[in-house]
């Protein structure tokens, strides 16, 4: 397999260090562990020890991955490599499945030939008093076998390396540290509850780091892109820790493309210079940032504006200046606008999103989760059943380890009296909800559920679901329960996608041989399960390319749970009235285990109500704010 070659991206001004943008994390992930491949090697034929930086977290596991696969078909050993973990919680049993060293037997020691006492990861079970000891040895342990040579990074939201939280100066060393609320916040759905996430944690300090030969900075999705921006272009300061490892003379950053979307060179690239703008969705782009940039309709946009926002240069080629280009663009966001997201019959449909035949489609709404059809979609929804679509709902996971505890005992408890009500299997159900009581009240946070427990918070989560989606219209029969394997582990930690997950969806693509499938586009998800069920709808259409149905079905994106598609990136955008965004809320209510306070609210705070509102709320005002008609809330959509 061919190392994957980054894309072609002028380096951006404003950048203060050496960055490598791929097209996907897998593709990033792939060049990481190539480079790590070579070092290896290299230091092996050489006869010298190979040291190893290591981090944790969601980010480096595809890292991992392949270098596992390398050790196993190509033969790469790691019998002369030693490696230092950055960090560990504390106090943190290496037993637990959040412990680090846990993570790291699973995804990558316990998979190649590198020796146990080659291996090292902050103790985290240390009594309070030896602790700045212990970070003392770590340090010279690290110097005893030549320091260094490669260190892997991740950034946090906070701009935190290792746990270096911010006001972590360049000189600081191995250390117990106090953890920032929003590390906290980002961890509590690997601990089951942010009461549970342990408030301390052990690691290198950016000095260690920094004493590395080389460094390696990797981040992925859109969720880091905002941060990213920060430690690649902002000013060094030890508010953002990242930014120090620009002062080191061999840093290289490894983004995707959903990281890097917001780098000057990417989001605004016409700022550094002259761009080729013969690509109409820069223009577009373009167009819609002036807009705001200068608190004016697009249709207002003068020469001025273009000029002085260093894109003169795009009127050149308009023969009609401002006055045509902003027309364009005007009429474009315009029709992006339908009150018919599955097509309005018997009407020209050559300017709007949706074909207008057949008049009544098919529709299969993919939810990975029991309820982001009604939280992302919600109004588009009810718009489909209400005009006269066959909708079908697939919901690929079960969602039950989204559960509170204590909601599986009051439904435990029902089973047992209505059971006692109705003189029915009285013993058993007792028995059911005795062994129950029994299994939670031992249980440890994070502790992997009974099959039992699993069985009840899943039927929970089915029953919220099918109420939903019979309040807005839809029959039994159109409601689909997955359970795709991939998910079913009990833990935040997923199986990876297999081809039981294609297959089961195959199967009812072509059992309903839709015009329509909705998807959730929204891959900021901390939990990488809608990231997972999109890349099972993609291999799912693609393993059905030959059928008769697959030319007239056309994929829709839609977000709202966890991020918004921007107005530049919308090809649909449904109004939704006062009524219909009523209608939604009272749909998402009525999945009651998430409701007030879900288990896993990731760094939002809001319920998930409120956010899909305040987004739904927000597209509106910016179409508004553009020139377009006045509308209470917009959901947006993009093809897929």
């Amino acid at each position: 397999m061919p190392d994957p070659a980054p894309l072609s991206i002028p380096r951006g001004q404003p950048e203060h260090v050496d960055l490598l943008v791929y097209g996907t994390a897998a593709e990033a992930s792939r060049a990481v562990a190539a480079r790590i491949a070579t070092l290896v090697r290299e230091r092996a034929a050489a006869g010298e020890p190979c040291v190893l930086g290591l981090a944790t977290g969601s980010t480096p596991v595809g890292v991992y991955e392949e270098l596992a696969r390398l050790h196993r078909e190509e033969g790469l050993s790691f019998a002369g490599v030693h490696t230092f973990n950055l960090d560990e919680y504390y106090p943190m049993d290496p037993r637990e499945l959040q412990s680090y060293v846990r993570f790291m037997r699973e995804h990558l020691f316990d998979r190649v030939d590198i020796p146990a006492e080659q291996w090292h990861v902050p103790d985290g079970t240390l009594a309070r008093e030896d602790v700045a000891a212990y970070c003392a040895d770590y340090e010279a342990a690290i110097a005893a076998v030549g320091g260094i040579d490669l260190q892997l990074l991740g950034i946090g939201r906070t701009g935190h390396i290792g746990f270096n939280e911010p006001g972590s100066g360049p000189t600081t060393r191995t250390r117990l540290v106090t953890l920032d609320h929003v590390t906290v916040t980002d961890a509590a759905s690997d601990f089951f509850g942010e009461e549970n996430v342990p408030r301390k944690a052990i690691t290198m300090g950016v000095g260690t780091i920094l004493d590395a030969r080389e460094l390696v900075l990797m981040a992925w999705g859109e969720g880091k892109a905002p941060i990213v921006r920060e430690a690649v272009e902002g000013p060094l300061t030890d508010a953002v820790p990242a930014t120090y490892l620009r002062a080191h003379d061999n840093a290289t950053v490894f983004l995707d493309e959903a990281s890097a979307a917001r780098l000057t060179r990417v989001d605004t690239p016409w700022l550094l210079g002259p761009v080729d703008w013969s690509d109409p969705e820069l223009v577009h782009k373009a167009v819609i940032w002036l807009s705001g940039a200068v608190g004016l309709p697009v249709l207002k946009l003068t020469d001025r504006d273009y000029a002085e926002h260093g894109m003169g240069d795009l009127l050149t080629q308009e023969e009609g200046g401002s006055y045509d280009l902003n027309l364009r663009v005007f009429n474009r966001l315009q029709h992006t606008i339908t009150g018919w997201p599955g097509g309005k019959p018997d009407a020209d449909d050559s300017q709007r999103p949706e074909r207008a035949e057949p008049a009544r489609k098919r529709v299969v709404i993919f939810s990975p989760h029991p309820d982001d059809d009604v939280i992302s979609m919600g109004g588009t929804f009810l718009r489909l059943v209400d005009q006269g679509h066959e909708v079908h709902v697939a919901y690929q996971t079960s969602g039950n380890i989204a559960v509170f505890d204590e909601d599986v005992v009051r439904f435990a408890d029902f089973a047992a009296d209505y059971a006692e009500a109705f003189g029915l299997a009285e013993a058993r159900a007792d028995d059911l909800l005795a062994n129950i009581r029994e299994r939670l009240a031992g249980k440890e946070p994070g502790e992997v559920d009974s099959p039992e427990v699993q069985a009840i918070k899943g039927l929970i989560r089915r029953g919220e679901a099918k109420a939903a989606c019979r309040y807005v219209g839809v029959p039994d029969e159109r409601m689909h329960f997955l359970d795709l394997p991939f998910y079913e582990t009990g833990k935040v930690r997923k199986a990876p996608l297999g081809q039981a997950d294609i297959d089961i969806t195959v199967r009812l693509l072509r059992e309903v041989r839709p015009h329509q499938v909705f998807a959730a586009g929204d891959l900021s998800d901390p939990h990488g399960t809608h990231r997972t069920c999109l890349e099972v709808v993609r291999r799912a259409l693609a393993a059905c390319a030959d059928d008769d149905w697959r030319d007239d079905c056309w994929l829709w994106l839609y977000r709202g749970a966890w991020q918004e598609w921007a107005v530049h990136e919308t090809q649909m955008a449904v109004p939704i009235s006062p009524d219909e965004l009523a209608r939604k809320r009272r749909a998402i209510f009525k999945h009651q285990s998430q409701k007030d306070r879900p288990l896993f609210p990731g760094h939002d705070a809001r319920e998930f109500w409120q956010r899909a509102e305040e987004r739904n709320r927000a597209t509106a005002r910016a179409y508004d704010a553009l020139g377009l008609a006045e509308y209470e809330a917009i959901e947006a959509f993009r093809r897929g």
